[in-house]
């Protein structure tokens, strides 16, 4: 009887050491996914969402500046922002739209790059005191349609004129539509209209974060 038992509690105690470690890696991993990120830890959107278009115009010479400041086209974004943001792109989609991004989290050193080629601050927020690009709390945008197609806002991005007012009344009933559909839902996921620009949005919760100069790497 005994040489019997010998066998099935040496297979037994095989089984737990293989069972036990398995159990290891499983929390192990569950400890590593389960790491709490700060909400004002800077993020980049796209590994939070992959439902977002992308047209990041200071990466580029398309901009007011005819400048590019930008090394590289990367949307960073305080986590909060981000996730406001994409609970307001969700709720476009339901409607059939999707948020196209010009700029996101912009930091100081760029903000003063800017300052540097245009030294107004109608157009520049002056680097001395910051702008909430610069806290990670705002964002430009516009809306597409399912085939990637802008909808028409009535002026192009950064255009500084009296045209691109939300309260600008002279424009097609269009372009009043298209403007209230994108107010309406960014100002009840968390955000706040700028009246002078129908494409800047600030995150409410973000306004008395601090300035900063938090950078990321190009890939």
């Amino acid at each position: 009887m005994t040489s019997y038992l010998k066998p099935f509690i040496i297979l037994s105690s095989l089984f737990c050491i293989v069972s036990c470690k398995s159990q290891t890696i499983i929390v192990d991993t569950q400890e590593k996914n389960s790491v709490i990120i700060n909400d004002t830890t800077f993020v980049n959107l796209k590994e939070y969402s992959q439902d977002f278009e992308y047209d990041m115009k200071y990466a580029t010479d398309d901009n007011f500046l005819k400048s590019k400041v930008y090394d590289c086209a990367e949307c960073f974004l305080r986590l909060k922002t981000v996730t406001a943001l994409v609970e307001a792109n969700s709720k476009f989609m339901e409607k059939g739209y999707k948020i196209k991004i010009f700029d996101c989290y912009r930091p100081l050193d760029i903000q003063k790059k800017m300052w540097k080629i245009v030294s107004n601050p109608k157009y520049v927020a002056n680097p001395a005191k910051g702008s909430i690009h610069n806290r990670g709390g705002a964002v430009d945008i516009t809306l597409v349609d399912r085939n990637g197609k802008e909808l028409d806002m009535g002026t192009s991005f950064d255009f500084f004129g009296e045209e691109a007012s939300h309260n600008y009344p002279n424009v097609s009933e269009e372009v009043k539509q298209n403007r209230i559909l994108l107010k309406n839902i960014m100002t009840t996921t968390g955000f706040n209209s700028f009246d002078s620009e129908w494409w800047h949005y600030n995150l409410k919760l973000g306004l008395n974060d601090a300035v900063s100069n938090v950078k990321w790497e190009c890939k």
